[in-house]
C-alpha cells in the first residue's frame, strides 16, 4: 500500500502581500503611520520582518500600499452598493453607494487607516500622494456611475467625511444637541 504524502503548500508572493496589507489594515488602524513599527505588522501577519522587507522595501512604501488596498475596498463597496440600486437616479445610485460605505466603516480598522492616511497626508508626500490618487479616482468613478452633478457629487464626499467624524466619536452613542446635530440623517452600522 503506498504511503500517502502530506504536501505542505507554499503560499505565493502575491498570496503573502495581500495577507501583510490585510494584516497591516489592523495594525495602522491602532498606532497610525507614525506609531506602527514594521516588527508589529510582521508579529501581526506571523512572519519575520525580514520577509516584510523583501515584500515592501520601507515602512512608507508598507503603508502607502495598504492605503492603496483600502481605497480599493471602498470603490468595490461603492460599486455593490451602485449595482444594488433600487433604481437608476443619480440620487437613488447616490444613497446606495453611500450606504454601502457606511456599512464598509463599520469596520473600525478601515475607518482609522483612513483617519490616520488623511493626517500622515499633511506631512508626508507619498502619503499624500497615494490619497490624492485614490480620491480622485473615487470622485470620477462617483461621477460617472451616479451621473449626478457637481455639486452632488461634493456633498455625497462631505458626508462620507461627516460619517468618518461621527463614526470615529461613536456620536450616535452621545445624548447631546451636538452629537445628534452631526448624527441627524446619517446611517450608522
Amino acid at each position: 500500500m503506498p504511503k500517502a504524502t502530506s504536501q505542505r503548500q507554499l503560499s505565493t508572493a502575491d498570496e503573502r502581500r495581500r495577507t501583510v496589507l490585510e494584516t497591516a489594515v489592523s495594525a495602522f488602524a491602532d498606532r497610525g503611520y507614525f506609531g506602527t513599527r514594521t516588527t508589529d505588522v510582521a508579529q501581526r501577519a506571523g512572519i519575520s520582518q525580514a520577509y516584510v522587507y523583501r515584500l515592501f522595501p520601507d515602512k512608507e512604501a508598507l503603508f502607502v500600499a495598504v492605503v492603496e488596498h483600502c481605497f480599493e475596498r471602498v470603490r468595490e463597496s461603492l460599486g455593490d452598493g451602485a449595482a444594488a440600486a433600487k433604481g437608476s437616479s443619480a440620487q437613488e445610485v447616490l444613497d446606495a453607494m453611500g450606504n454601502a460605505y457606511a456599512e464598509l466603516i463599520s469596520d473600525r480598522d478601515l475607518l482609522l487607516l483612513q483617519l490616520h492616511a488623511q493626517c500622515a497626508a499633511a506631512s508626508e508626500p507619498a502619503v499624500r500622494e497615494v490619497v490624492r490618487s485614490g480620491y480622485a479616482r473615487l470622485v470620477e468613478y462617483v461621477r460617472g456611475v451616479s451621473g449626478a452633478p457637481e455639486a452632488d457629487v461634493q456633498r455625497f464626499f462631505a458626508v462620507g467625511m461627516l460619517c468618518h467624524l461621527v463614526t470615529a466619536l461613536g456620536t450616535h452613542e452621545v445624548d447631546a444637541p451636538w452629537a445628534r446635530t452631526l448624527s441627524e440623517g446619517l446611517r450608522h452600522y
